[in-house]
């Protein structure tokens, strides 16, 4: 009678030890089955580790494809993701959870992406890998990533990305400052091709459909020589020397946005030896443009480009954009920075909502000033 007392106690203990065993490869069946699933893709994840203790699970090896993929090239290839509860947010009676990506990329393969008749769903593939998530993410971060874009049919190929890609974005279920409009905290760096230095700062609404966004973004002395398979391509034009840059403002109110694009080169020399004659022909006819529409004091060849309009009417000014480029030759050189020309406000449709921004665009230069001196 005594040993049967203690049987059902040790048979629970064993089957406790056998489902937590059992449990990874249950779960990582259930995500192949849900990657199996989406129309259009295909996917699959090597492996999960499940921590009880502190409430975490790693997948570890998912990728996913288009099935009308023309190439092995994974779309998607998340090699490392912990998922766990944030535990501080637990004190606010609040279940939420954070995310950390290792080395994840995005590969957009063009010849990849173009299908004959129906597209894929992109709203199955994002609603699927967000399920995979059973509780709302509120901290997110992605160390050594990378996005790239590339077309195998242009001669030659095109590849251009974003390297060592390290972003945090914080707060993104609100759960503190609950009082501020944008209460979600972003900012990435990267290393662009050409080994331009790349910044993104700002913040952000996602808790609304069309999320709302004030966020500045800028891409620093890349080598331009690294562009040149893209320029040759679209253009018929390569670089001998130079370097380039870009800076933008995007702010997002509602489905409605302001901002600009400041592309920048510097130093920049088109024709080389290498050339054939209508090559060089070409390249000296461009040339002469540029030398015409650069500031001789700073080398620059610059313009500003206006976009503003509702997502799905966006206008960019193209005649303020070519008159842009004559102010930056000939009456005043743009500067390589960001101009915190826009704010959060400026993307309101109601012009009434946009008072004070003179004073809020000289708070926003001095903090960036200050940080400047503590540097």
């Amino acid at each position: 009678m005594q040993k049967k007392r203690y049987i059902i106690p040790a048979l629970l203990i064993v089957a406790i030890i056998a489902f937590r065993i059992y449990l990874p490869t249950l779960v990582k069946n259930y995500v192949n089955e849900v990657l199996a699933d989406l129309p259009g893709y295909y996917g699959h994840v090597e492996d999960i580790d499940i921590s009880l203790l502190r409430g975490a699970y790693v997948i570890n090896g998912l990728y996913l494809n288009k099935v009308t993929a023309k190439t092995q090239v994974p779309f998607l290839k998340f090699p490392k993701n912990d998922i766990s509860i944030e535990w501080h947010s637990l004190f606010d009676g609040k279940v939420v959870s954070e995310i950390i990506m290792t080395s994840p990329e995005i590969i957009y393969v063009l010849e990849d992406q173009e299908t004959e008749g129906e597209e894929p769903n992109v709203d199955d593939w994002t609603k699927a890998l967000t399920d995979l998530v059973p509780i709302n993410i509120n901290h997110f971060e992605i160390h050594d990533g990378k996005i790239a874009f590339v077309q195998l049919q242009a001669n030659p190929n095109i590849d251009l990305q974003f390297n060592t890609l390290e972003l945090i974005a914080d707060n993104l279920r609100n759960m503190k400052e609950k009082g501020r409009v944008l209460p979600s905290l972003i900012s990435a760096t990267a290393v662009s091709i050409g080994e331009g230095k790349v910044s993104l700062n700002g913040s952000a609404n996602l808790l609304k459909e069309i999320p709302d966004i004030d966020i500045s973004f800028a891409l620093e002395d890349a080598n331009v020589t690294a562009l040149n398979d893209l320029t040759r391509h679209y253009a018929g034009i390569d670089f001998k020397s130079g370097t380039f840059g870009l800076y933008s403002e995007v702010a997002i109110a509602d489905g409605y946005l302001k901002g600009y694009m400041k592309p920048l080169l510097t130093n920049s020399k088109l024709i080389s030896k290498e050339d054939g004659f209508l090559g060089v022909l070409w390249e000296g006819f461009v040339s002469f443009f540029k030398f015409v529409l650069k500031n001789q004091s700073t080398d620059t060849l610059a313009t500003k480009i206006p976009i503003e309009g509702d997502l799905n009417t966006v206008d960019v000014g193209v005649w303020k954009t070519i008159g842009n480029i004559f102010g930056n030759a000939w009456i005043k050189a743009f500067k390589g920075v960001v101009d915190d020309d826009i704010e959060f406000k400026d993307a309101f449709k109601d012009a009434k909502e946009k008072t004070d921004k003179k004073a809020e665009r000289q708070k926003k230069r001095d903090v960036r000033k200050a940080a400047k001196i503590r540097n």
